[in-house]
């Protein structure tokens, strides 16, 4: 290695940051350069792979620890009492005795740190020598090598099965199709497969890729954190000689361009890939999964806020004992006649002036009164929130056997949160819903039809869940073929509405359907639903050379829907076309079927894809391939150039894919570019959200179509209303043929998108809202999301509870409203108010309106501690406009009078707002709870976040403060184990400081009787003793195992919940009452014996080793009164305080001869020990000490019990004689406290008749112009507000 100035160095170093800064990075191979010096590198700047997450070295961790400590301010505190005790006119104690507690903890803390490290440091290890393969051009093959030695510039091989050492430009793989499939469950939690394309055009060696032809400029964005965001271009370029020159010539024109469809992420896990080969782009802690490592979260739970300014009130209450033991002195000494023998003068003779000792005794208070301020508070609140989570992971009850999971705690410093939430803000689908969907229903060409095998399906699973029994063994009536449609009378206004509260999710294991479900469980419908003769499907299916243009063909019995789909009104270029209908006889509904038929002599042979398994993206795609697929148009293949689909006569057809629009939050929908294999057209097959599709179409009205589209989009918007009535999710779907022309066009326009490197999402976009234009309609699709099991019981419980349930969803509002029925989140006596308007006008007029209604009702005198039962319904536009700042504190109150808010059609942005709007201005404690990618920001936005393991990845568990599986499990964890965990935490704090206060006021009032002059009556270490070991356990274990109301009851009775919503047990009067109650017992510990040994000749350590005594016992007993479930624990920690105090005292006071002199604490507790008046002393200050708090508790039990107070006696009665006070109980609470009101009726409403549960959707007069609707909605009537 060649020496290089230090200026080199400086010069070198400035240049790489620059480098590091740049927004646009220029990377090339390392290959022409292996085997040469660093700096003759050109990607030298870029960090190597090798990662450290340790805090520490270890010549640098004292220091490092240190300062790492002192940056609370509780530490800094104690280190300076500490370190002033060493100046001898203001010390208190002797100056070692008093670093002994703040060392102790200081040296705890610093030996978490150092393990806490030293595993960081052995996973870092661990993780840097893992083996992965580099090219070496000396070698000419890939070696084996440790992730420390990847650089960028390298080519790595990654096998399969392997994690992804560095994030790598994908250039080649063992797939013919350049695809590799890689798992980011490590990064995102997803389990299910990506794919991750080979970027086309740069490397042309296949199938065997030789890294040293690579001979492009790789040009990247600079590191970020967005895991779902990635630039780069790639630049043919020339070297004149590799070895010698890395100087370029020009490069070539012709880029090529990529996005994270290229990326291999490190972390990521290789699958379904023999092996992959790409080029390192990032390296180390650049790289964007070591971006994302954020750490654990911290946040500060609302007890701790009220705890650190309970700490100010102790250093105020502090500063003025000292202040008046500072002032007390002084005149003491003013008042001495004389100067004493014991006032030693300084070694010229001279005595410090009077006011001068009590600015010295002031300091000397505050050492000697420290311990107000409780030094060991933190690290038992740390402790007690350990054992409180541990009790919380291993609850059976909230352990899920269908996933073998069980509740995650995240966030270790907010458990006692968990029992005071006001607010929960929830998703829908996936939380509410089981996100497991079936295909229920579709609409095609204008005619709706039925999807007849999952209605027998879910009704057998119906019927057999309400004997809680489900079998399938038995042969459901014979259904239509496996490839049949029926269609079905399309009038929905006379259909009941089912909601899915009497669904449950059980399903057995070897449940079997026909198809249509996106879960494993019911994939297979194999054969107990199909015809007798499996052979049926394919010997009556006709077939012809030529292509199908037509798909279905109906009729129905009603002249008003009668409609036959002929040919010249099929859209162009179907790939389907029925050459031969036959009719079959109609059903008993007087409803005709008809089938698609195969002749006979087939020329190919039947076939079965049973074996065929699907994994896709969303739950909804599955059910839909899985819907095709029972009717039998199979996919049998997908690769990302073709999509293969065998036709019910098995013919195989082979659509050659151009591209893919994929889906973006902007345009709500994909789209696929295809050729036709029989015309060789090009056709633009669209899916989306209905909302989005239909407004391209300019539906409900049809504006923008003529003639039969008309028609088509029209019925199929009436379909799509009827689905959403239903409570199904609607997807639709289009096409579009594009000519030749069209399409050069528009390659050209994609080719240049997808090659720039800025603006790069923006201009893909443009490409594919280019392209999307002139849709033609095809039909629509009702997949079911069932509701998880209990979720109406556990939203009706959560409600009882006092908090407010508000859901968030992106679903259509009618969909949203019968959801919201199913769950009880919406009630039929309820007042419904439906916000939805098109400008702010209009909204402000509604907001108003809705407020001025709920004042009238607050106003009305006969309405006194009743609360009207309003619900409001909004969809994401209104909202928008709600939350603007002119509106937002309006809409806020009128949300605060509502008991739940159903909010529709919201963006994840919106979600996060609503949150923090309603925590800000109500400031209130809220709860978010969600399952997927699109609720994190949600879940971070609250106090609490709670993420839902379910089908769409783990993205909200990783963001989350607590992971649960099941939706149900929110109820006992917030009604048990947040009120548990409140209760426990809150009390352990207050009996924290009156513990302290009580112990250090013995002191202050023995100051009065020696001129404070800061002495103590008991000795130094006995008085370390008491606080590190005699009376810390206890507390503790209250913390931890105390319960003041069993499970049974809290889950019973709901409302006892509200005990800890606003100021809850912590309260501020509570604070206080208890520091009264330290002072008065202190008063009587000390004053009693002062009183029964006045007049004696008793020494110092005599008198103060009674007090000692007396006080640990006050302390204990007060602790006995407190807890409200005794158990073994209790009496063992208790009573092994008690033991653990005389032993220690005895051995203390038989060995210690000379330890505090002159004092001597020799042998004075078995002295007193054998004087009866000790014995006395001890019972009757205790009695007098801890008498007035005994009374209390006893009178306000006796004579106005708190609800947790009545609820305790019903834990000691039996389970039958418990069940019907708990049912007499709750209604009588209820109807005391709650009264179910209606709001008063408007003073000029318009009354109109009935339309059943719910509006239909709004007409043109309805949002047209100034004139706006309130829709205002209740069991029997609904009723307009017209301004």
């Amino acid at each position: 290695m060649t020496w290089r100035s230090p200026l080199a160095l400086v010069r070198d170093a400035l240049r790489g940051q620059r480098a590091r800064e740049k927004d646009l990075r220029n990377l090339v191979s390392n290959l022409p350069y292996e085997g040469l010096e660093k700096r003759k590198q050109p990607n030298r700047y870029f960090p190597g792979n090798a990662i450290k997450t340790t805090k520490y070295t270890l010549l640098f961790f004292i220091p490092m620890n240190l300062f790492e400590q002192f940056h609370r301010l509780a530490n800094i505190y104690f280190v300076g009492l500490a370190i002033l005790n060493f100046v001898p006119v203001v010390n208190a104690f002797e100056p070692e005795i008093a670093l002994i507690p703040i060392c102790v903890i200081m040296c705890l803390t610093a030996l978490k740190d150092a393990w806490e490290d030293f595993r960081r440091y052995q996973s870092d290890r661990k993780l840097n020598n893992t083996p992965c393969f580099i090219y070496s051009r000396k070698a000419k093959k890939f070696i084996e090598r440790r992730w420390k030695d990847v650089r960028v510039g390298d080519f790595v091989k990654v096998i399969c099965n392997e994690i992804v050492p560095a994030d790598l430009l994908l250039l080649h793989t063992s797939d013919p199709n350049g695809v590799c499939h890689i798992e980011t469950s490590n990064l995102d939690g997803e389990t299910n497969l990506k794919q991750r394309r080979v970027m086309s055009g740069v490397c042309i060696s296949d199938p065997d890729f030789e890294p040293e032809s690579f001979n492009s400029l790789v040009v990247c964005e600079k590191p970020n954190n967005n895991l779902n965001h990635f630039k780069v271009l790639c630049v043919s370029i020339k070297c004149k000689d590799h070895m010698d020159s890395p100087k370029r010539e020009k490069p070539d024109k012709e880029k090529v361009g990529a996005g994270i469809e290229s990326l291999l992420l490190r972390g990521c896990t290789v699958r379904n890939t023999d092996h992959a080969v790409g080029f390192v782009v990032y390296a180390g802690h650049e790289t964007k999964s070591m971006l994302n490592n954020n750490g654990p979260r911290y946040k500060r739970s609302k007890l701790e806020r009220k705890l650190n300014k309970d700490v100010i009130f102790c250093v105020i209450l502090l500063f003025f004992m000292c202040l008046n033991g500072a002032l007390g002195h002084f005149l003491w000494l003013q008042a001495l006649p004389t100067v004493p023998p014991y006032l030693v003068p300084d070694s010229n003779g001279h005595l410090d002036s009077p006011g001068l000792s009590s600015f010295y005794m002031f300091f000397t208070m505050i050492i000697l009164l420290q311990v107000l301020i409780p030094i060991s508070l933190y690290v038992s609140i740390e402790l007690v929130k350990i054992g409180q989570i541990f009790f919380i992971t291993n609850d059976i009850d909230l352990y899920d056997e269908a996933t073998d999971s069980r509740i995650q705690c995240k966030a270790l410093n907010i458990t006692e949160d968990l029992g005071q939430i006001e607010y929960i803000f929830s998703d829908k689908t996936g939380t509410l819903t089981e996100n497991k969907m079936v295909f229920r229903r579709c609409s095609i060409m204008g005619t709706e039809y039925p999807h007849k095998e999952n209605a027998v399906r879910l009704a057998v699973l119906e019927e057999s869940e309400a004997e809680e029994n489900v079998l399938f063994n038995k042969r459901p009536q014979p259904v239509k073929p496996r490839w049949s449609l029926d269609t079905e009378d399309t009038n929905f206004e006379d259909r009941q509405h089912q909601h899915g509260s009497h669904r449950k999710s059980k399903v057995a294991g070897n449940a079997q359907s026909n198809v249509a479900f996106s879960s494993p469980l019911v994939n297979g419908f194999s054969h107990s639903l199909q015809s007798n003769n499996p052979m049926d499907p394919l010997s009556n299916m006709p077939k012809k050379s030529g292509y199908f243009s037509n798909i279905f063909t109906s009729w129905q019995r009603k002249p008003n829907r009668n409609r036959t789909i002929s040919e010249d009104s099929v859209v162009e270029g179907d790939i389907f076309n029925l050459p031969e209908i036959m009719e079959e006889p109609g059903d008993i509904n007087g409803l005709r079927r008809c089938s698609l038929y195969a002749p006979t002599n087939s020329d190919k042979p039947a076939t079965t894809s049973d074996n065929l398994s699907y994994e896709a993206e969303s739950p909804d795609e599955a059910a839909l391939v899985y819907a095709a697929k029972a009717y039998g148009f199979t996919l049998l293949a997908r690769t990302p150039d073709s999509v293969t689909v065998r036709l019910p006569s098995g013919e195989d057809l082979v659509f050659e894919v151009l591209d893919t629009l994929t889906f973006d939050s902007f345009r709500k929908r994909m789209s696929i570019l295809v050729r036709d294999p029989i015309t060789k057209k090009y056709v633009l097959y669209t899916k989306g959200a209905d909302y989005a599709i239909m407004e391209l179409l300019g539906t409900p009205y049809a504006e923008n179509l003529r003639g039969i589209q008309k028609k088509i989009a029209a019925d199929t918007q009436h379909h799509l209303d009827c689905y959403a009535k239903d409570g199904l999710r609607t997807l639709c779907f289009t096409k579009k043929v594009v000519s030749d022309k069209e399409y050069k066009s528009w390659f050209v326009n994609r080719q240049r998108a997808l090659a720039a490197i800025e603006n790069r999402e923006q201009l893909v976009m443009d490409t594919a809202v280019q392209l999307e234009t002139n849709l033609c309609l095809l039909g629509a699709t009702g997949i079911e999301d069932r509701l998880q099991e209990s979720v109406p019981d556990t939203i009706m419980a959560l409600r009882e509870a006092g908090i407010q349930v508000w859901v968030l969803t992106g679903d259509k509002l009618e969909t949203a409203v019968n959801i919201g029925y199913a769950c009880r989140l919406l009630e039929d006596e309820d007042l419904v108010i439906n916000m939805s308007c098109k400008n702010k006008l209009t909204c402000t007029s509604i907001v108003d309106c809705a407020l001025q209604e709920v004042r009238r009702y607050n106003e009305d005198p006969r309405n006194v501690d009743t609360t009207p039962d309003i619900s409001l319904v909004i969809d994401g536009l209104t909202l928008n406009m709600a939350l603007s700042s002119d509106l937002q504190d309006r809409f806020v109150e009128l949300a605060k009078h509502c008991r739940s808010v159903l909010c529709c059609r919201v963006t994840p942005l919106q979600k996060s707002s609503v949150v923090k709007v309603v925590r800000e201005k109500l400031k209130v404690m809220t709860l978010a709870v969600g399952d997927g990618a699109n609720d994190v920001n949600m879940i971070q936005a609250a106090d609490i976040g709670i993420g839902i393991s379910g089908q769409e990845g783990m993205q909200a568990v990783m963001a989350s403060d607590f992971a649960i599986s099941r939706f149900k499990h929110l109820k006992k964890l917030l009604l048990v184990h947040g009120h548990w965990c409140y209760t426990r935490l809150a009390n352990m704090i207050i009996y924290f400081f009156y513990k302290n206060v009580a112990y250090v006021n013995l002191l202050f009032w023995y100051q009065f009787f020696c001129g404070f002059s800061g002495t103590t009556m008991i000795d130094y270490w006995l008085m370390i003793f008491f606080n590190l070991f005699f009376t810390s356990a206890p507390p503790i274990m209250f913390g931890i195992m105390d319960r003041d109301i069993s499970a049974e009851i809290l889950l019973g009775v709901p409302e006892l919940y509200r005990t800890g919503q606003g100021e809850g047990e912590y309260k501020f009067s509570t604070f206080w009452v208890n520091m009264l109650d330290a002072f008065y017992q202190s008063l009587a510990c000390f004053f009693i014996p002062y009183l029964a040994y006045q007049g004696s000749d008793i020494d110092i350590f005599s008198f103060g080793t009674p007090l000692n005594t007396i006080s640990l016992f006050t302390i204990l007993l007060h602790l006995s009164i407190e807890i409200k479930a005794w158990t073994a624990v209790h009496l063992i920690i208790i009573g092994g305080s008690v033991v653990l105090y005389f032993v220690v005292t005895l051995a203390y006071s038989a060995v210690c001869v000379t330890c505090n002199p002159p004092s001597n604490p020799y042998w004075i507790l078995p002295r007193q020990m054998a004087d009866p008046m000790f014995y006395l002393l001890c019972l009757i200050t205790t009695v007098v000490a801890l008498l007035p708090r005994y009374t209390f508790h006893v009178l306000r039990n006796s004579i106005a019990p708190s609800p947790l107070v009545q609820a305790k006696h019903l834990d000691q009665l039996d389970p039958s004689t418990r069940s019907e006070y708990i049912k007499e109980w709750r209604s009588f609470r209820g109807g005391g406290q709650v009264k179910s009101s209606r709001l008063s009726t408007p003073p000029s409403p318009t009354l109109e008749t009935p339309v059943g549960m719910y509006p239909q959707s709004p007409t043109v007069s309805d949002i047209m112009g100034d004139e706006f609707t309130l829709n205002v909605i209740s069991e029997n009537y609904q009723r307009h507000l017209h301004l």
